[in-house]
């Protein structure tokens, strides 16, 4: 985490390791071919890609680099993206926890076959790690709101789109596989919790890939 930790510093953390049963073991073997891919809103940057955030706005604007000015972003801008908030408060936006939604959806009558919480390395890293053998997802990529906080750092800090989907979460934290007949379902099921939910795409025959961006 360049810049985060200096040089004889460590960091203290706390875990908890959970068990499940065998049988309801979430392990790629129930997803299908044809199966629907229910992404989860996330409420901002959440917890990854502050290494890159932190870059951006320390370098500034690219108009003011180009002029030689050595001046970043101050935390109390507001950009006209971002709808009247500061910097710091979009990006400092809390985390949006999944527990409690998911955890009602697996009691209900949705058949989940898979599930992948999108965090470091977004959903080109994580989203394929909950298929099966001999499959890929195709996602739809209009199908859901880019947060304006990612449009934003997008233009601030010249990235690439692939590099923002490699990196952050790009406003889906976290995705449910499902059966093709329960995707509205599904949506319905996660918007009475409280959480905006879309459908983003398909499983397909394939080797692991996510194609679609």
């Amino acid at each position: 985490m360049p810049g985060f930790y200096a040089p004889g510093e460590y960091d203290m953390a706390g875990f908890c390791v959970a068990i499940v049963e065998k049988d309801d073991m979430l392990d790629g073997s129930r997803v299908a071919v044809g199966d629907r891919i229910i992404g989860l809103a996330s409420s901002g940057v959440h917890s990854n890609g502050f290494s890159l955030v932190r870059k951006i706005v320390a370098e500034g604007p690219r108009d003011a680099r180009k002029a030689g000015r050595d001046e970043g972003y101050d935390w109390a801008e507001k950009p006209i993206e971002l709808g009247g908030k500061t910097l710091g408060e979009v990006l400092l936006q809390p985390t949006q926890l999944y527990v409690e939604p998911v955890l009602a959806a697996l009691k209900s009558d949705l058949a989940i076959h898979g599930m992948a919480h999108i965090t470091g390395g977004g959903l080109p890293e994580n989203l394929p790690r909950c298929l099966g053998q001999g499959q890929s997802i195709q996602l739809i990529s209009d199908s859901w709101p880019i947060l304006p906080v990612f449009e934003w750092l997008r233009a601030a800090g010249n990235v690439s789109l692939l590099d923002m989907f490699h990196t952050f979460n790009m406003g889906i934290g976290f995705a449910v596989i499902v059966p093709p007949e329960q995707a509205d379902a599904a949506c319905q099921q996660f918007a009475a919790q409280g959480v905006e939910a879309y459908a983003i795409g398909t499983v397909i025959t394939g080797n692991g890939e996510l194609l679609g961006l």
